[in-house]
């Protein structure tokens, strides 16, 4: 068996292209992608769903208002001017309310803090006990915090919630990519991947229906933050009827459960091939050592280097400034000329639609275009974007009229968003899916998940600091410099994954880091018998 013959490599389906599948081919898998990507939707709806239920906690909990410890006042004048009227905080995103408006900093940080932890541990947790496994602690785990928020009797319990919540986000955010990649066919499994990121965008779209629904309902933010275990246990009863991920039961010698879960995914011509190629893989990987600890991935050069992309890509997703650019949607429309509580309602769930859109649209040119493609014309797009952004508020004063710089504004932040959510929205949690070897898979997916948390933390506790120093045009004009940056990491560091195989990917590590002569032929020796 050569490489280029592996099942789901270029050459094999271009050999057997009857075998190729698509997006929707097989029922089977697609109904398995989003049964595992609600864990996605958990991660997108708790992020949104804060930044409307804090507006009510603080009315509920007299000891919020007068705690340092739960509270800290803004100094930035355009989010006091934005913090006037609760319905315009409706679309802050949660890491907003880090430093601002004399909100809970502790209650929506703790839940950063909790998925930190988790989507460390999340990574182990996938290795030794399985895909399945690790998705059902985190719906649990999940449903209890949000139990634990509900029913919330004074702030410091909430915080408690809000850490269960955020272990439970950050195990799913480091599990449902690597469940959807292992059980999807190489030729799709971008797109399938992403369907998860597209989650995630659905989840924050319904976050703002929920907040709205729930403005006017006795027990307002107890029922926003607590109808989010709705999902948790749907998906938990769900997963039960799912099967372990295929590629992982293999490794754990159980063969026979994998090839009735392949069996549902190819036909019998090339579940041959492929249970004949897992086979090979297998016996690879016990000539390995069994246990693999994270320091291991630093001692492997070509480990090393996949989870410097992996890593780099997740922070560079943050560091450019999504978060940045939605927490300043309200500001960008008020110098547009409009400050109704209506719009700003109305904008929330544009934007958020306008994210959603923008990931199906990366579903299918992830597949099609090539991952790195993608990503290097999301992040240009993402530079034109930011120094639009950047010249609007250069050239718009406080107290100025004038609306055509707003709308200047208003049309950087609209194509912020369609390059932003195609590209470097689902391109970091596809290659972090597919990149690493099986072993290194589920702890390398975890510590690059805990990288994203991190840098999405340190733009939150930072960005408004930096934007009131050096101002906002500049803060813009920072981050178009670090997505410029972005571009040639990815040029230099990013491979394109597109159709390949794990074991091809693998085969670009250990060249990368041996030399395009290192002799490969381990790599495949077994299969090469059965040939």
């Amino acid at each position: 068996m050569t490489l280029e013959s592996l099942p789901g490599s270029s050459g094999y389906l271009d050999l057997f292209p009857e075998r190729r599948m698509s997006y929707f081919s097989n029922p089977y898998v697609l109904g398995l992608t989003v049964i595992a990507g609600i864990g996605g939707l958990l991660f997108g709806y708790d992020t949104g769903v804060i930044s409307g239920a804090l507006l009510y906690i603080k009315d509920d909990f007299e000891i919020v208002r007068q705690s340092s410890f739960l509270q800290i006042p803004t100094g930035n004048f355009l989010l006091d001017l934005a913090c006037c009227d609760k319905a315009t905080l409706h679309f802050f995103p949660e890491a907003l309310v880090f430093s601002t408006c004399s909100d809970m900093e502790t209650i929506v940080s703790m839940a950063l803090v909790g998925a930190m932890i988790g989507a460390a541990s999340g990574g182990w947790i996938n290795d030794a006990y399985g895909r399945k496994k690790a998705t059902l602690l985190a719906d649990v785990v999940f449903t209890a915090g949000a139990i634990v928020m509900a029913a919330a009797p004074d702030p410091y319990v909430l915080i408690l919630g809000r850490l269960l919540v955020g272990l439970g986000v950050g195990t799913a955010s480091v599990t449902a990519p690597v469940y959807i990649a292992e059980a999807s066919p190489s030729e799709v499994r971008g797109g399938l991947v992403s369907t998860n990121v597209l989650m995630i965008t659905g989840g924050q779209f319904l976050s703002y229906l929920v907040n709205l629904a729930f403005t006017q309902v006795r027990g307002t933010w107890r029922w926003m933050l607590g109808v989010s275990a709705v999902p948790a246990v749907i998906q938990f009863f769900l997963m039960l009827c799912l099967p372990e991920s295929p590629r992982w039961l293999f490794m754990k010698n159980e063969k026979d459960k994998a090839i009735a879960v392949l069996s549902k995914i190819y036909d019998i011509a090339r579940l041959e091939d492929e249970v004949d190629h897992l086979s090979a893989a297998l016996e690879e990987e016990q000539q390995r050592k069994n246990t693999v600890r994270y320091l291991d991935v630093f001692r492997t050069k070509e480990i090393r280097l996949a989870f410097l992309a992996g890593a780099g890509l997740q922070a560079f997703q943050q560091f450019t400034g999504i978060n940045t650019v939605m927490y300043y949607s309200p500001t960008i429309v008020q110098m547009a000329g409009f400050n109704s509580n209506q719009l700003a309602l109305l904008l929330s769930l544009i934007v958020a639609a306008m994210n959603a859109g923008g990931t199906v649209v990366g579903i299918y040119l992830i597949d099609h275009f090539g991952r790195k493609k993608l990503a290097l014309s999301s992040l240009s797009g993402v530079i034109v974007s930011l120094v639009i952004l950047a010249g609007a508020f250069f050239a718009e004063t406080p107290g100025s009229s004038n609306g055509i710089y707003g709308w200047l504004a208003v049309i950087g932040l609209a194509l912020y968003i369609a390059f932003f959510a195609p590209g470097m929205g689902p391109v970091p949690w596809t290659v972090n899916s597919e990149i690493y070897p099986e072993q290194y898979r589920g702890i390398c997916g975890g510590m690059s998940a805990t990288v994203n948390w991190i840098s999405n933390l340190i733009v939150a506790q930072t960005f408004l600091t930096i934007a009131e120093a050096v101002g906002t045009g500049v803060t813009f004009l920072i981050l178009a410099g670090i997505a410029l940056l972005a571009v040639v990491f990815v040029i230099v560091y990013v491979p394109e994954t597109k159709g390949l195989t794990f074991v091809e990917v693998e085969r670009i590590w250990k060249e990368r880091a041996w030399g395009s002569s290192y002799n490969t032929e381990s790599l495949l020796e077994h299969g090469n018998e059965s040939a």
